[in-house]
């Protein structure tokens, strides 16, 4: 979890002028690190839905994996694997 005082120093005025929540930002971030540019809308979406402890867990399983073809690919399937999982905690 980073600290609010950490995102806006990284806040830029010109490449960011859109994004007005944090979601939004770590939404943008995320895309931008998994290299899928194009579908930054559903990682919005995902950050605003989706608890950010699950966001993070796939985040660095994606980090920690080798010679990846696809990262947005393999981050949407560990993504439903967690959520399988927390769900099946639940109940």
């Amino acid at each position: 979890m980073q600290q609010i005082g950490d995102i806006l120093r990284k806040f830029d005025s010109d490449k960011d002028k859109y994004i007005s929540r944090e979601f939004q930002k770590y939404g943008y971030d995320l895309a931008q690190e998994l290299g899928d540019p194009k579908n930054v809308s559903l990682y919005i979406k995902l950050a605003k839905i989706t608890p950010r402890g699950i966001l993070e867990t796939a985040r660095n399983f994606i980090k920690d994996a080798y010679k990846v073809k696809s990262k947005p690919a393999l981050f949407l399937w560990k993504l439903k694997e967690l959520n399988k999982n927390a769900k099946g905690k639940l109940h």
